[in-house]
């Protein structure tokens, strides 16, 4: 997947935090990032190669020169959070093509950590995760890498769930779109890599946004601002935390 930077310098990815929409139910992933470039004040830097996506263009908003087109990257100097917004889905002949060039572009970036968002369906929340407001699944490989300091803002303890990292090991996610398809194909050489995913229904989304984008907020130690706080340790939020070559473990929060 070609990068084409939308200056001269070029965004400086090496050791970056990026964060990772996914379309989902609800478009709930792409409203949250939305929220998340507005209020951390990103800018757009580059333009991905959407050959795979669905075709799709617009105007920019506040008036600024150009379009909007269905892969972009934005970010901020000196800042090292950068985020993907996915305007469009991913045709359904090209899959794996996209998630294969997805995969390629993320690892050759050398990135520190990737958070990924997506939305699940509401219908399928068992009973299990009635009891908490929060879920992670995380390898006990995670300590000592970058991710352990994002994940030490959840502050939750753990209980075991699996002692395999095999595709099938991984929950079943419906409505998630690509989720667990992208998250089954992480090579061994990916960085870090968190998963938080929130229980939603169709509709008016924006409220749920708002939980998503306070969760992902709180992992990279930022708020939303006032009326946001506070609001990540009420959601339904299920996160998964994966890194390749280790055991699984369940994280529950019970705040």
């Amino acid at each position: 997947m070609e990068l084409y930077p939308t200056d001269a310098s070029g965004p400086e990815l090496q050791g970056s935090i990026l964060i990772l929409p996914i379309v989902s139910t609800g478009n709930v992933a792409q409203l949250a990032v939305d929220l998340l470039i507005s209020t951390f004040r990103l800018k757009r830097v580059g333009i991905l190669d959407s050959k795979d996506l669905v075709p799709t263009v617009g105007g920019r908003e506040d008036g600024e020169a150009g379009i909007t087109t269905p892969l972009e990257l934005y970010g901020k100097a000196g800042n090292k959070v950068y985020a993907i917004q996915q305007r469009s889905p991913v045709m359904k002949s090209h899959k794996s093509e996209f998630i294969l060039s997805l995969l390629s572009f993320i690892e050759n970036s050398r990135l520190s950590t990737v958070i990924i968002l997506s939305g699940m369906d509401l219908s399928n929340r068992p009973d299990a995760h009635m009891l908490a407001t929060t879920y992670h699944v995380l390898p006990n490989a995670a300590a000592g890498t970058p991710l352990s300091s994002v994940l030490e803002e959840l502050k939750t303890h753990t209980l075991p769930l699996s002692t395999s990292t095999a595709a099938s090991e991984i929950p079943s996610i419906p409505g998630s779109g690509l989720t667990r398809r992208l998250v089954s194909l992480l090579p061994l050489s990916f960085p870090p890599t968190g998963l938080i995913i929130e229980y939603v229904l169709e509709g008016d989304n924006r409220a749920d946004a708002r939980i998503l984008a306070g969760a992902a907020a709180k992992c990279l130690q930022k708020e939303l601002g006032t009326s946001g706080q506070g609001a990540f340790m009420t959601a339904p939020i299920l996160a998964l935390f994966a890194e390749k070559g280790a055991d699984w473990m369940l994280r529950v929060d019970l705040k």
